[in-house]
């Protein structure tokens, strides 16, 4: 018998603010809708707010809101830290280090019960979370694809362009992006579209607005496309004995 393992990828974003979250959420909606299980995922969070339970994050929150497995907080939001800062720092005001060994073991506790698991990052792909580690070690770890989401607004050609270049250089699949129209005011945003295209050599999954209405475009136009290029691509090379 063929063990069960669920599909997962990384959501990573060509910044902070580009709507990593807005896309992860819509993407788990659309996936369950397709009828699948879909579990998820904030390794590292920082920006919390003190609640009874515990410390809570918004992005954290919002995932679960979109899942349809039910998971405790702590499970999928393992490292949540209070001050709205850089992930590495907050951890080490709060004297806790990202363990990259606690975010396997919630990973597959969460795999072992969905069809899908959507795993989203904090800030851009470098971004870092602690002495000698980024945000990119976590899907090297985790054996995921990196979807991105870029931000559309002035600078995101340079951005999406470097974002892609370090994920190759990370040696992690690709999984496709995703464009956000974050700024409503960007100037010649179907210009811009179109310089994606050719830079990163691929059309987007879809183009979706930053809101949390943006589901549907996603369930009609990319789920189904990025769970076919999820299970087409290779998982990278299990690196966590070099971290």
């Amino acid at each position: 018998m063929t063990a069960h393992r669920a599909r997962a990828v990384f959501v990573t974003g060509t910044d902070t603010g580009v709507g990593k979250t807005v896309v992860a959420a819509a993407l788990v909606r659309a996936l369950a809708a397709a009828g699948a299980r879909v579990a998820v995922m904030k390794p590292v969070a920082s920006g919390a707010e003190r609640t009874a339970e515990g410390l809570r994050n918004a992005d954290a929150l919002a995932l679960l809101e979109a899942s349809n497995v039910p998971a405790p907080y702590e499970l999928v939001n393992p490292f949540c830290f209070e001050p709205p800062i850089s992930p590495h720092i907050a951890a080490d005001d709060a004297g806790i280090p990202v363990d990259i060994d606690k975010i396997r073991l919630n990973f597959e506790a969460l795999a072992s019960r969905a069809d899908w698991v959507i795993v989203e990052g904090a800030g851009g792909w470098l971004a870092p979370i602690g002495p000698d580690l980024a945000m990119a070690d976590l899907p090297r770890a985790l054996g995921l694809p990196a979807l991105l989401v870029v931000g559309l607004r002035l600078g995101c050609l340079n951005h999406a362009q470097l974002s892609r270049l370090a994920i190759a250089e990370s040696g992690v699949p690709f999984a496709g992006w995703i464009a956000c129209a974050v700024d409503a005011s960007f100037a010649r945003a179907a210009e811009n579209l179109a310089a994606l295209e050719r830079q990163l050599h691929e059309a987007p999954l879809a183009v979706v607005p930053h809101t949390a209405g943006a589901a549907s475009l996603l369930l009609a136009h990319g789920a189904a496309r990025l769970a076919q290029r999820v299970t087409d691509l290779k998982p990278p090379a299990e690196v966590a004995s070099t971290l």
